[in-house]
């Protein structure tokens, strides 16, 4: 059974459908979702917690994991009570990591600087939870500055716990995919790794160890290639894997057992996505 490492299944796209949607996932092959809790804002990051709680002990859906954090964009809203918020949230069983959390100046949002802070604030809470992290980062095209300053904070301010976390959503350079392995960091890959122009990607890919990788969808987003411009949902994760299986040169099974004991000694848990 496969892991999807990262979807964002309390988004309101799936408002009509989301018990068929995991139904589908599970029939797939996905034997256990983690679901990404930062809302539309950061007040609503409690809304993958809520997800795992209607859907867990079903025989006929994934496990369901929650994360909580703020994203990015939303790092402006940070202030004490929302900071309560997610230390409140990262104490729940659930709950197993921290994120998505980190840096992204491609997109206009959050000022670098505030990113930078909310970051750091966040750090220190999942090092209070003992908690893995979840990081975006995104650069500007052409640009470094926002890898170059999140290894940076990562090196100082969270490799110190021994925590790990993932990089999701991985499109850096193979460069800053090793040294975030270093750093105790597994790569997770999207359907983007499936998509004709995305070789450099996968050319990185290739080189990392079976070890440090993980598959992943970000749904609603990034579909994979077969399914370009749709809504994406946890069960296509099996076209990542596929993609992943025949750049290694082994097979799916291979892929799905080994990512899934990946993500289960990150995030501490039994050998069975189950427990």
């Amino acid at each position: 059974m496969l892991i999807d490492s990262h979807a964002h299944i309390d988004s309101p796209r799936y408002a009509d459908d989301r018990g068929l949607m995991l139904r589908r996932a599970f029939d797939a092959g996905v034997g256990a979702v983690l679901a990404i809790g930062i809302g539309e804002q950061a007040a609503g990051m409690d809304g993958a917690l809520a997800v795992c709680r209607e859907f867990n002990g079903r025989t006929d859906v994934p496990k369901l994991y929650a994360s909580a954090g703020v994203y990015p964009h939303n790092a402006g809203e940070i202030d004490d009570n929302i900071l309560a918020k997610l230390d409140r949230l990262l104490s729940e069983p659930e709950v197993i990591g921290c994120g998505e959390i980190g840096l992204d100046y491609y997109h206009e949002g959050a000022a670098h600087a505030t990113q930078r802070e909310g970051l750091v604030r966040q750090l220190e809470i999942a090092a209070g939870r003992k908690r893995p992290i979840l990081i975006h980062c995104r650069p500007k095209e052409g640009a470094t500055d926002a890898w170059d300053e999140l290894l940076e904070i990562i090196e100082e301010h969270w490799r110190p716990t021994g925590l790990g976390g993932i990089m999701h959503c991985f499109g850096g350079s193979y460069e800053q995919a090793s040294r975030s392995l270093d750093l105790g960091f597994l790569i997770s890959f999207a359907g983007n790794l499936t998509y004709p122009k995305a070789q450099p990607l996968r050319d990185v890919a290739v080189q990392l160890p079976l070890d440090g990788i993980l598959v992943e969808t970000d749904a609603p987003w990034l579909a994979p290639a077969p399914y370009r411009g749709k809504r994406n949902e946890p069960g296509w994760v099996v076209q990542t894997a596929q993609v992943m299986a025949g750049l290694h040169g082994v097979t799916e099974e291979e892929i799905a057992q080994t990512t899934t004991k990946n993500f289960n000694r990150l995030f501490g848990l039994g050998p069975d996505v189950g427990n």
